[in-house]
């Protein structure tokens, strides 16, 4: 908790402020510091537990479209214009950045218009990922579409997405995709369509940080 949000109780796991104060100051500073939501006190159980599930429903349909959009698979989940927004410009302002040595999630959060705590509460919230790996994930997600669309060779476009150490790249990609770089080539590149989807599992009971 930092100083300035003394006296108010984000719970860890839902993402929920509970607090006696009523002040729009102080809900400022708990949505400010990851509260998903506001409940003052005295509160109703009935109503905390449906905002809660609601929550976890929200994030989990979050976390699945983030995954979807990452692998490129047709996407059915339905959230917010916002979060879609943010995540296009996360992956325009990353692809923009693939090649640039000193681009960094300070670098992201200037570009985007966040704080980096409100940048980096944002990026838990859609991916449930750490920001390195996010950046990551956006990192791979050229690379597929690369592959995919032109003959260059594996090596090459790991270097053209950011990641020089071609076994770390290997080995990244195979975490995301669930094949190596050659086999997703020889499944997808000959013939491509744009509608191409990849049956995949839960994301985050595939991912690990």
């Amino acid at each position: 908790m930092r100083p300035d949000q003394k006296g108010l109780d984000i719970e860890p796991h839902s993402g929920y402020l509970l607090t006696a104060s009523t002040s729009q100051e102080s809900r400022l500073k708990g949505i400010e510091g990851g509260a998903d939501d506001y409940i003052s006190k005295p509160f109703d159980k009935a109503l905390l537990v449906a905002r809660v599930d609601a929550i976890l429903k929200s994030r989990n349909d979050l976390q699945r479209y983030f995954y979807n959009e990452i692998t490129l698979q047709a996407n059915d989940f339905k959230i917010s214009s916002e979060y879609k927004e943010f995540l296009k410009e996360c992956i325009r302002v990353v692809e923009n950045h693939l090649t640039d040595p000193d681009f960094s999630i300070k670098v992201l959060a200037a570009e985007i218009g966040m704080s980096h705590s409100t940048l980096y509460n944002r990026i838990k919230s859609i991916s449930g990922q750490s920001t390195n790996s996010f950046i990551r994930f956006i990192r791979l997600r050229r690379a597929a579409q690369i592959l995919i669309t032109t003959d260059i060779t594996i090596s090459e476009v790991a270097y053209q997405v950011g990641i020089n150490d071609i076994k770390y790249f290997r080995e990244q990609f195979h975490k995301l995709f669930e094949m190596k770089p050659s086999e997703y080539v020889k499944k997808y590149r000959n013939p491509f369509h744009e509608n191409f989807q990849v049956n995949r599992g839960v994301f985050q009971n595939k991912l690990d940080n």
